[in-house]
């Protein structure tokens, strides 16, 4: 875990400092800084860090880290979307069961898997109204319920 850490460290400095404006590019650079990693992985890095592209204004795009107000604008909305849509939750050692209005489950699951959470390995958005959470190896429920309610002060169990 602390190489990713690590890595992810350096992923933000290595953006932050030049133009980066393909994975190939992004991947040599993190090579001259010791890192070698393989396309899937830096693919799912940028997606941890929210990492974006931005256009030039002329004719190409470059790489980008939301700013702190920018990702705590977007955690707002992602912590809105789960309040908004879930109507109780129930866990067991390894899965956690959330069901949900009508018509959220999508909005929940892609909440809960963009509010970064580490316990989590995955969702999967039942048709309507339920979604279920894959938690990492060793993680119980009861871990994934204390971080939710650190993250989601105003979740309360059903």
């Amino acid at each position: 875990m602390k190489e990713r850490t690590e890595r992810l460290k350096a992923i933000k400095a290595i953006i932050k400092e030049n133009r980066v404006d393909s994975q190939e590019k992004l991947l040599q650079l993190l090579e001259d800084h010791g890192y070698s990693v393989t396309q899937a992985t830096l693919s799912r890095d940028l997606k941890y860090l929210k990492v974006g592209k931005l256009s030039d204004g002329r004719s190409g795009y470059y790489y980008s880290i939301p700013s702190e107000e920018e990702r705590r604008e977007s955690e707002r909305h992602y912590i809105q979307d789960f309040l908004r849509g879930y109507v109780s939750v129930d866990w067991n050692e390894s899965v956690v069961v959330v069901r949900t209005f009508s018509g959220h489950s999508d909005s929940v699951a892609l909440a809960i898997d963009n509010m970064g959470f580490e316990e989590v390995i995955g969702t999967i958005s039942g048709r309507d109204n339920v979604v279920f959470i894959a938690l990492k190896k060793g993680v119980s429920g009861d871990e994934f319920i204390r971080s939710l309610k650190v993250k989601v002060p105003e979740f309360e169990e059903e």
